[in-house]
């Protein structure tokens, strides 16, 4: 838990309060619409002229994070940056956040004091606030539950359901990394609880591991296109895998779409790492999850504007008027039906 054991102080001492205080009190506001953070008994937040966007996320041990190998402050990093994701997934601004958390007593404050470490750089990186939050016990393990706040002009708010027949489909960066870098990791627990004497196999796999251990919001993404005047037509963050996520923006449009196998955009790591786990490189991306990079749909109008950012945006496929069909087409030009194996919270293993 990256804290030294010989200065450890329990939970108790300190009380919910007084850890609360602790936890706290680092995080200075940077923005005007924070009229109040953490101190009374709400925050108060003014968006005058905006939209308010909010978004909650729920992260439970043992179900989205393993503490075998996830360091507390890249955890906390995490925990904040999958919800700017989110704002900036509805072409907004993520301003301020408030965290929840339940934690048992084998945590000691300077244990939780590395998680807040990991907030604090998130909120430094993407200039958002921590404004409140709340602490309590838990006897299942550390949870972490993360509400985010955010702003866009009326006009500027872009919704999953806007998709337009013959529009082009787009990703952000590349993907299927995170959910290799899970692979390695679990990998190496494996062989660890098999054998607590061996040194983990870590060298070489730095893109993938923090793809999955550290990833980023695409502020900038979102920044380009403004600057570009492109205003994409539907939008949705990539954190249950592509292919989950493009049948939300079908569904969610009453459109149907083809995707192109061939153009998915990966790492040359991702796809080594694939094929040395004997796994096809795209599978990776369709159903791996976790990239957090935009997937987003845009108007043929503002196709010579997005190939200006071809370093960082890829057209996939486009948008059809086949109201749930959904295909992806190989690179031999097979025509297969799109489907969503991504994460499923709630899946019985049977």
């Amino acid at each position: 838990m990256e804290e030294n054991k010989d200065t450890r102080t329990e939970l108790d001492e300190l009380g919910e309060f007084g850890l609360i205080d602790q936890l706290t009190q680092d995080f200075p506001l940077r923005n005007a619409s924070s009229l109040k953070g953490v101190g009374d008994d709400a925050a108060v937040i003014n968006h005058e002229g905006y939209r308010t966007l909010v978004s909650v996320d729920l992260l439970v041990e043992g179900i989205h994070f393993d503490m075998t190998y996830t360091p507390l402050r890249h955890l906390g990093y995490k925990a904040a940056v999958v919800n700017f994701s989110d704002i900036y997934a509805m072409n907004g601004t993520p301003t301020q956040i408030v965290v929840g958390l339940g934690v048992s007593n084998r945590f000691s404050v300077e244990a939780l004091d590395e998680l807040y470490a990991g907030i604090r750089l998130a909120c430094e990186n993407y200039n958002v606030d921590l404004v409140g939050g709340d602490t309590t016990s838990s006897q299942s393990g550390l949870v972490i539950s993360i509400t985010v706040i955010g702003q866009a002009k009326e006009e500027n708010v872009v919704y999953r359901s806007g998709a337009k027949p013959n529009d082009l489909l787009c990703v952000s960066g590349d993907l299927g990394g995170a959910y290799m870098g899970l692979l390695i990791l679990e990998r190496e627990k494996a062989e660890y609880l098999a054998n607590p004497n061996m040194q983990p196999q870590l060298q070489g796999f730095d893109y993938v591991l923090e793809r999955q251990l550290k990833p980023e919001a695409r502020k900038d993404v979102i920044a380009r296109l403004k600057e570009l005047g492109i205003k994409p037509t539907s939008m949705i963050d990539i954190s249950d895998g592509l292919a989950s996520e493009v049948l939300h923006l079908c569904k969610e449009s009453g459109v149907g779409c083809q995707l192109y196998e061939g153009k998915i955009p990966q790492d040359p790591s991702t796809v080594k790492i694939a094929k040395d786990f004997q796994i096809v490189p795209s599978i990776t991306a369709l159903n791996g999850g976790e990239d957090y990079e935009l997937l987003f749909t845009i108007d043929q109008k503002d196709y010579e504007k997005i190939q200006t950012m071809s370093e960082d945006i890829t057209v996939i496929g486009f948008i059809t008027p086949d109201k749930g069909i959904a295909e992806l087409i190989t690179p031999d030009n097979h025509v297969i039906p799109l489907k969503a194996q991504g994460w499923n919270h709630f899946k019985v293993e049977r």
